[in-house]
């Protein structure tokens, strides 16, 4: 219990009053002291770590299947990149075989090839750095990494 002084008459008044007695002026108490406890302070902290340990070990489970099956994603869809250009090679190829009567087994050069496409082999990229290769009339063309069309496609 402590006096201290009021506000209004000046007056000593105990802490503990609730009003000062000379005058009446309503004393205020002292703010409250907070009643958290290290005990329960170190109870939240060891209910707290597990909970956060559980999230670190769903996320790293949920990467460890999702992960896989995003390259699996990549690696498919880069064969089908080389899958569509092989085909536009062979369409291209074809037009030439018409246009020029070639017979099986001859060797178109590549700037007839080249030049029949779109963008030429410029164009034409392998995902995985593979080069295209013609090859001659009567055989599909093929992609150093991902092998011929044919092949390709009957997968």
């Amino acid at each position: 219990m402590a006096l201290i002084t009021c506000p209004e008459c000046k007056h000593s008044v105990s802490d503990q009053a609730p009003a000062c007695p000379a005058c009446g002026y309503p004393i205020k108490p002292p703010p409250a002291r907070d009643k958290k406890t290290r005990l329960w302070w170190g109870l939240g902290c060891l209910l707290a770590v597990p909970a956060v340990l559980m999230v670190v070990a769903v996320v790293g489970m949920l990467a460890a299947i999702a992960i896989p099956s995003f390259m699996k994603a990549r690696s498919t869809a880069q064969t089908h990149v080389c899958i569509n250009n092989l085909r536009q090679i062979e369409a291209a190829k074809k037009a030439i075989v018409l246009e020029k009567k070639y017979t099986d087994g001859t060797i178109i050069p590549d700037e007839e090839v080249s030049n029949s496409l779109k963008n030429g082999f410029g164009g034409l990229v392998c995902p995985r750095q593979g080069q295209y290769m013609t090859n001659p009339v009567g055989r599909d063309p093929e992609c150093t990494v991902h092998g011929r069309l044919s092949d390709l496609e009957s997968r």
